[in-house]
């Protein structure tokens, strides 16, 4: 090294010391209009956190090392301890965070382990949503309310290099605190500025997760904004990765920061922003987190008590949409939902009423999903032709970060616990509707694609819209299946379907004209009977503090309702249809509880259940009613063929197989076929062999003949 190299070296030292000496000298001074004071010092700041590890804290301290494998601080006990070292921690926090762990490492106790300082019960003032966070925030502690939308995997990273020079095989130290790996410039032994090769490195683990705001917080926005956040060392724990994943909400305290946009040359001045997180704690909760007073709580009550409050709830539902009593009563029990069950074995019972609006164009279907979707304190709302399976349930994406995958989650995961309502399910590609079998029934979402195999909660509500295909629905005309271009597997799992007909009735059209001529006239005359920010709370309240359970007298009533009409139409042992399974049961008993929870009511009374048995008879004698037979046939709804249509298909593969006996080639004419049936009572011949080609019973070797497969 030249003399010039060793003064330039000196001289740089002296800076570096003078530079040191006044940070420590004043860390903190106070503008005063009488003096200008001196405040606390490094050293003085690392005392203190000493005294504060030794003496009053240090209980705790212990108890969260053993349980969590780092040093977690209440800011609150250290603001108690000592007031400025807590204000001088949300000013400069990785300078205060890095003392704190020096003092840790003075610990008689916990000397010997290396571990991180982290804080938590931060004031509220440093919250702040994601939409708001500005540059001002930069290199400042924030606290942040999120739900998770991706996670990458969890990966090595170097944060101190050891450096062998090629020449004279001097070692070098580097600390890597940048993005790229960071070698020696020159070797200060021989003067060597190439050839270093890495003989020892630091390592640490690293997760990138991306979190976006709260469903709960969105208000007007239609947009969700999100927000890149990193984990290391302690919080990608094997044990703390339970909280960390897609759909789960958490609370993030950290450190903003920024880095450069990535571009072909050079560095430009433009900035991304990220949060590097120094603690991160669950808030998952069954409903959202809502603050109620003694007042709310007394009008809860008072709702509650109400002997019209099943009417007010009808009321409140889409006010502007007029009519639809019976469809906004069933939502309205959809948002207070049924009882969960877990049993000893595993095996769970959905609480959650999934409901479909099935109708003619123009009847109000999307704009009485997007009224739940702005009431219920957790909800998203999906359009169909725009949603696909991935952007429902959870997909696989590349990282850029580790250059490997991430599981991300989609609308009916971040609506866990809460209700998606999807409009223009139909207009959904196929696989796209099958995604959401498992969802709805399960309430799980497993995927297993690239090396990620993973299965996310679900517990979401289902409110759904869908068209018929060809224009308008017809109850009677044909099977519900054939009507609506909607797997018969799916449609099996709605609790509730409804029909929205909108047929010229004048005394009814009437009173439609007043109400919409009274609306745009008198718009704040649209109001709900009960206020909607209330109506969220007292949804809130009772999901989360109301658990009913059947009476004797109630579940006795639902045991004669449903044997009795499941043997209603069936006598000497012949089976003419099936009026009910134990879909329909299971939903009767979850309306039940749902109408019990609008009660605040510990005991599911039989005029809960008559509730309950009245909404899914209306659904039934719409849509499960077969005219043909005049008997109700839930056949008719889940699987699109009525027990009558399959006794004649039965009929009709029975002919063919007679006619083909008689036949040389085998192959029997549609003619002979048609008139055939027709002697015995069957008119719609050419529809039922349609149905059974279809089905793959039959094929048509050549046109106008038919052949059993």
């Amino acid at each position: 090294m030249t003399e010039r190299d060793l003064n330039e070296k000196q001289e740089n030292d002296n800076l570096d010391e003078e530079k040191i000496e006044n940070e420590e000298s004043a860390f903190l001074e106070s503008e005063n209009p009488d003096k200008k004071e001196k405040e606390l010092t490094y050293t003085e700041i690392t005392e203190i956190f000493e005294n504060f590890f030794t003496s009053s804290y240090e209980t705790k301290l212990l108890e969260y090392v053993e349980e969590l494998g780092c040093a977690l601080i209440d800011y609150e006990e250290l603001d108690k301890f000592d007031a400025r070292v807590a204000e001088l921690l949300l000013e400069k926090p990785e300078d205060i965070i890095t003392l704190a762990e020096t003092a840790l490492a003075n610990h008689p106790l916990l000397g010997d382990k290396d571990l991180k300082v982290r804080f938590k019960n931060l004031p509220e003032s440093l919250k702040v949503e994601i939409r708001n966070i500005r540059s001002d925030h930069l290199g400042r502690f924030l606290v942040v309310d999120s739900i998770i939308k991706q996670a990458s995997e969890v990966r090595p990273e170097i944060i101190q290099a050891v450096f062998e020079c090629n020449v004279c095989g001097n070692r070098i130290v580097v600390a890597q605190n940048k993005d790229t790996l960071r070698k020696p410039a020159v070797c200060p032994a021989c003067g060597n500025k190439k050839g270093f090769d890495i003989v020892e490195r630091k390592m640490r683990d690293v997760q990138r997760i991306e979190v976006e705001e709260l469903p709960d917080e969105l208000g007007d926005n239609p947009q969700p904004r999100k927000i890149g956040v990193f984990l290391r060392d302690d919080l990608v724990d094997p044990k703390f990765q339970k909280k960390i994943v897609p759909g789960r909400k958490i609370r993030i305290y950290g450190i903003l920061k920024d880095m450069p946009l990535p571009q072909a040359k050079g560095e430009t001045k433009r900035r991304d922003i990220y949060i590097e997180a120094n603690y991160v704690e669950s808030i998952e909760k069954e409903f959202e987190e809502v603050e109620l007073t003694e007042e709310d709580l007394q009008e809860i009550e008072k709702l509650a008590k109400d002997p019209d409050i099943y009417e007010k709830l009808v009321k409140s539902i889409a006010p502007s949409i007029y009519g639809y009593e019976t469809i906004k009563l069933a939502i309205a029990l959809q948002l207070f939902g049924g009882v969960r069950k877990v049993r000893k074995d595993g095996v769970t019972t959905r609480g959650d009423i999934h409901i479909l609006l099935v109708g003619d164009p123009g009847a109000g279907k999307s704009q009485i999903l997007k009224y739940v979707a702005n009431l219920a304190p957790k909800a998203r709302y999906v359009v169909g032709k725009s949603a696909s399976g991935a952007g429902l349930t959870a997909t696989v994406v590349r990282d850029e970060f580790v250059r490997g995958w991430a599981l991300e989650a989609g609308a009916l995961v971040l609506a866990n616990k809460g209700i998606a309502c999807i409009d223009e399910l139909d207009k959904m590609g196929k696989e796209d509707r099958s995604a959401m079998h498992e969802v709805m029934e399960q309430q799980t979402v497993t995927v297993s694609k690239a090396n990620v195999q993973a299965t996310l909660q679900a517990q979401t509500t289902i409110l759904g819209a869908a068209n018929p295909k060809y224009g308008r629905f017809d109850p009677y005309a044909s099977s519900l299946v054939e009507q609506i271009d909607l797997p018969e597997t799916l449609l099996s799992r709605f609790d509730l379907i409804f029909p929205i007909i909108d047929r010229p009735d004048k005394e009814r059209d009437t009173k439609l004209v007043k109400h919409i001529l009274k609306m745009h006239e008198e718009p704040e005359e649209t109001e709900p009977a009960i206020e909607r920010d209330l109506f969220r709370k007292y949804i809130s309240y009772a999901r989360k503090h109301i658990k009913p359970k059947m009476t004797r007298q109630a579940e006795k009533m639902i045991e004669e309702f449903y044997v009795g009409l499941r043997n209603k139409y069936n006598q000497q042992g012949e089976v003419k249809a099936v009026p009910i399974t134990t879909r329909q049961l299971e939903a009767i008993i979850r309306l039940a509880e749902a109408s019990a929870k609008v009660r605040l009511s510990e005991k599911v009374t039989k005029r809960d259940v008559n509730r309950a048995i009245n909404l899914v008879k209306e659904f039934m004698q719409t849509l499960g009613y077969d005219p043909e037979t005049g008997v109700f046939d839930i056949d008719r709804i889940e699987t699109g063929t009525t027990t009558s249509q399959r006794n004649k298909m039965m009929l009709l593969l029975k002919l063919i197989e007679d006619l083909e006996k008689r036949l040389p080639e085998g192959m029997v004419p549609v003619e002979d076929i048609i008139e055939i049936a027709k002697q015995h009572g069957m008119d719609d011949v050419e529809k039922l062999l349609a149905r059974l080609e279809k089905m793959g019973d039959i094929y048509k070797p050549r046109h106008g003949f038919v052949k059993r497969a």
